[in-house]
C-alpha cells in the first residue's frame, strides 16, 4: 500500500470535515444587527475558498460523499428558489429580487440567515462574492448575466454533478508525488508537490468544437522563444478564412510558408481561396506576436497538444477561458517553468534572462513532473466549500461518468 493510500485510509475516518449548515453559520460576521439598512460602500471580504489541498487528495471522496447527502437534503426538501435574472443587481440597491437573491444563498449556505429585507447591503456582497468564487465566476460582487445562470441552475443538477464527479475522482489511481493538473471544466491548473498545491494557474483550454484532450502524460521539454509550427487543422480553419479577408495577415504576423522541400514562398504564391496552402507548412518566428508566447511545455501524447504562453494575456480575464484549438494558455507561465526546470538548476531569474536573451533553447526536464488533464466540475476537498463548474463538453450525461477520465494516471509515457 503506498504512503498516499496509508493516508487516504487514516483521513478517513476522520474526514468529517462537512457540516456544511455549520460552516455556513461561520461563513459571515457576527454582528448582523442593522444588516437589513446596512449600505456599507466597502465590501467585505468573503470567507476563502482556495486552500493548498489540492483536489486529488485524501479529503476529497469522503468530503464529496458528505456534500452529496447534504444536497440530497436539500433536493428532498424542495431545493431553492430562482432568481428573476433582471436587472443586475449590485450593492446600494434596493430591488423586490434582492429577498429572492437572499434566499436562493441561504439555501446554498452562501449567507447566513437574514431578515427578508430588499437591500443589497455588504453581506449580500460578500455572500456573492462567495458564490461566484465557488463557481468560478470573476468575483466582483455584482450580480449579471453569469452569476445569475448560475444560480439558477437547480439543486439537482448540482447533485448529479457531485455524484458524477465523486466516480472521477475515486477511479483516479494515486497521483504522482509531483503533478500539474489541468481541470479542463475550471480552466484552472493545480500544481501540486507533495501533496500541497504550490501555485494555481487561470488557463484557456480547448474550444467545444476542438476539445482538450483528457490524458495522462509527463512534462519532458521545455522550448525557450520557440518558434510556433501551425497544425494542419488550424491553416484549413483559420489562416486560409483569414488571408481571404486580410492578405497581409501572415506578414504582419511573421508567419512564413515553406514548401515540403524547405522553399519559402510567398504569400502572394498561395491560392487561399482554395486548400492549396494545407499542403505547406507554415511556420512563426519567435517574439512577442509569436501565437505560443515565450515558452512552450512539452508533454508525451498523439495529439500534438501542450501547454504554452500567449501574447493575448487579456483572455485569462475572462469568464469564459475555452478558446482554445486544443493547447492550453497558463497565466504566469514563468512561475510554472521555474518550478518544472527546478531540477536543472533554473531560478525564475534564470527563466525571466533566458527569456529575455531571445535565443532559441530547448532544455530536457531533469525530473519530468507527470501531467494530468482532467475533467471535473464539481468537488470539495473538506474545508466545507463546495466548487462547481459548468458541463462545458457535455461530459455529466447520464453513462459517461467516469468514461471521459483517464483511469490510469500512473504508467508509461503516450508516445511522441
Amino acid at each position: 500500500m503506498t504512503a498516499f493510500s496509508l493516508l487516504r485510509s487514516s483521513l478517513c475516518a476522520a474526514a468529517l470535515l462537512f457540516p456544511l449548515a455549520a460552516q455556513a453559520q461561520n461563513m459571515m460576521p457576527v454582528n448582523q444587527s442593522e444588516w437589513s439598512e446596512s449600505f456599507d460602500t466597502g465590501p467585505r471580504t468573503a470567507a476563502p475558498v482556495t486552500s493548498t489541498v489540492p483536489i486529488l487528495s485524501p479529503y476529497t471522496v469522503p468530503a464529496m460523499d458528505q456534500a452529496i447527502e447534504w444536497y440530497q437534503g436539500l433536493v428532498d426538501s424542495g431545493g431553492w428558489n430562482s432568481v428573476p435574472s433582471e436587472p443586475a443587481l449590485k450593492i446600494g440597491m434596493r430591488h423586490p429580487n434582492v429577498v429572492a437573491l437572499r434566499q436562493r444563498l441561504i439555501a446554498s449556505g452562501d449567507l447566513r440567515q437574514t431578515t427578508g429585507s430588499d437591500a443589497f447591503d455588504s453581506y449580500v456582497q460578500s455572500a456573492v462574492m462567495r458564490f461566484q468564487e465557488r463557481h468560478g465566476i470573476p468575483a466582483d460582487g455584482v450580480v449579471g448575466a453569469g452569476t445569475f445562470k448560475a444560480l439558477n441552475v437547480p439543486a439537482e443538477v448540482r447533485l448529479n454533478q457531485l455524484r458524477v464527479n465523486r466516480e472521477r475522482i475515486a477511479a483516479m489511481k494515486d497521483p504522482a508525488s509531483r503533478y500539474v493538473m489541468v481541470n479542463v471544466p475550471g480552466a484552472q491548473i493545480e500544481v501540486v508537490e507533495d501533496g500541497q498545491v504550490v501555485s494555481r494557474h487561470t488557463a484557456v483550454v480547448g474550444k467545444v468544437d476542438r476539445q482538450t484532450p483528457l490524458l495522462s502524460s509527463k512534462i519532458h521539454e521545455i522550448n525557450f522563444n520557440p518558434y510556433w509550427t501551425v497544425p494542419n487543422s488550424i491553416i484549413r480553419k483559420d489562416l486560409i478564412p483569414k488571408m481571404q479577408k486580410d492578405p497581409e495577415y501572415l506578414t504582419r504576423n511573421r508567419i512564413r510558408i515553406f514548401t515540403q522541400k524547405g522553399e519559402e514562398l510567398q504569400p502572394s504564391q498561395v491560392n487561399w481561396h482554395s486548400d492549396e496552402a494545407t499542403n505547406y507548412m507554415f511556420k512563426q518566428d519567435p517574439g512577442d506576436q509569436n501565437s505560443l508566447g515565450s515558452v512552450r511545455m512539452n508533454f508525451y501524447n498523439p495529439y500534438s497538444v501542450f501547454l504554452h504562453d500567449t501574447p493575448s494575456k487579456g483572455l485569462f480575464g475572462s469568464d469564459y477561458r475555452f478558446e482554445s484549438s486544443g493547447c492550453v494558455r497558463v497565466m504566469n507561465v514563468r512561475e510554472l517553468v521555474a518550478w518544472i526546470l527546478r531540477d536543472n538548476g533554473y531560478t525564475r531569474a534564470t527563466v525571466d534572462q533566458t527569456i529575455r536573451s531571445g535565443e532559441r533553447l530547448d532544455v530536457d526536464v531533469a525530473n519530468p513532473p507527470a501531467l494530468y488533464t482532467v475533467y471535473f466540475t464539481a468537488w470539495t476537498t473538506g474545508d466545507g466549500v463546495v466548487h462547481f463548474r459548468d458541463d462545458i463538453y457535455n461530459f455529466d450525461a447520464p453513462g459517461e461518468v467516469a468514461l471521459n477520465q483517464p483511469s490510469e494516471l500512473i504508467g508509461s509515457p503516450l508516445p511522441q
